[in-house]
């Protein structure tokens, strides 16, 4: 029977995939339907993709597929082939392929069996994913745009919505997805007679939100079909104006993906312009937040001085100190301060 999960360690791995002569092409992608028997599915995917060579995370449940992956270009085509033949559901999906790419955005297959692909704490019997609302093509989202009566509402978190959006978006201010969904609801019972937009990084997030807006009595919801980037994608195909300002987070090693010159994020130690995500380098912090290049330099990678010093002791001496710490929310928030509370000084405004 073949292994269907990794056996070599994650430095080996990366060192394999730095060493490959091809080049990769990262893609994305989602698909909510009906899955039977999702460990089943994983198993037989798992062993497809491993054929093709693919790296990346996908997550499988009874609701559908997400995914986030690499493959090596002459197989893209292979991949899509492959997706499209195995299973009815799957025929003409959607690959979002990433605009900024290098390629080294995986170096390991991961296939994880979840309760949801995406966590949203719904427990109402008679919600419908599937009744979405209205897909918009890039010229329509651009339309949408310059109408006075249409509200655009970013389903993504806080540190994503920091580093780029859509012109004059509304960031719903939660920590998580499944707090976002009831708190949109509530922002926008004023403005049930607007035309409401909703977008995400791929399409993932601001499909379901759809859904549930209109589940909740909202009836002229729509949302950006294949999220920033096909949006990002089809419009510069078409010669159209990119709408959104700044960069596209991903999860991946990229953490972004540029879509405009502009950077409308600070940097969350000195406050200097800066859009750079990164993990604290202190193996009991990782904290991920926004650092500019001197304050890279300044604190080594570091979020803090108390990393920074613990991140130069011997590596026993870290494991001792890390030993049932409870390290909390693992990214930067303003509200909460975690970073700069640390530092000892304010907040950049």
């Amino acid at each position: 029977m073949p292994v269907l999960h990794n056996r070599i360690s994650n430095e080996a791995l990366k060192a394999q995939m730095l060493a490959e002569t091809e080049p990769r092409t990262t893609v994305s992608f989602y698909k909510y339907f009906t899955i039977t028997d999702p460990k089943a599915t994983r198993d037989a995917l798992y062993i497809a993709f491993s054929e093709l060579k693919v790296f990346g995370r996908v997550y499988l449940a009874h609701e559908g597929i997400n995914a986030q992956i690499s493959v090596p270009e002459s197989k893209v085509e292979a991949l899509r082939a492959m997706l499209y033949g195995f299973d009815p559901a799957l025929d003409g999906l959607r690959l979002n392929i990433a605009l900024d790419d290098d390629g080294k955005s995986f170096w390991v297959l991961r296939m994880k069996v979840r309760e949801r692909i995406v966590a949203d704490g719904i427990d109402d019997p008679n919600f419908n994913a599937a009744d979405v609302g209205e897909y918009l093509k890039a010229a329509e989202v651009n339309a949408m745009l310059d109408d006075p009566d249409a509200i655009f509402i970013d389903m993504r978190n806080h540190y994503e919505y920091e580093v780029g959006h859509f012109e004059n978006a509304l960031e719903i201010p939660a920590d998580t997805f499944r707090e976002q969904l009831p708190k949109a609801v509530e922002m926008m019972q004023e403005h049930k007679d607007k035309n409401i937009v909703m977008y995400c990084t791929g399409g993932i997030r601001c499909e379901k939100a759809s859904a549930w807006m209109k589940h909740n009595g909202f009836n002229k919801v729509s949302h950006i079909e294949g999220g920033i980037i096909e949006y990002a994608r089809r419009a510069r195909e078409q010669g159209l104006p990119v709408r959104f300002v700044g960069k596209n987070f991903v999860f991946d090693e990229r953490m972004g993906e540029r879509i405009s010159e502009d950077v409308i994020a600070n940097c969350h130690q000195c406050g200097a312009p800066s859009d750079s995500h990164t993990n604290c380098l202190n193996d009991g912090c990782h904290l991920l937040f926004i650092q500019c290049p001197a304050c890279a330099e300044k604190f080594e990678g570091c979020c803090s001085e108390a990393c920074q010093t613990e991140h130069r002791l011997p590596e026993e001496e870290q494991r001792r100190l890390r030993a049932g710490r409870e390290n909390g929310n693992k990214i930067f928030n303003k509200s909460r301060g975690r970073l700069n509370t640390k530092l000892g000084i304010p907040d950049p405004e």
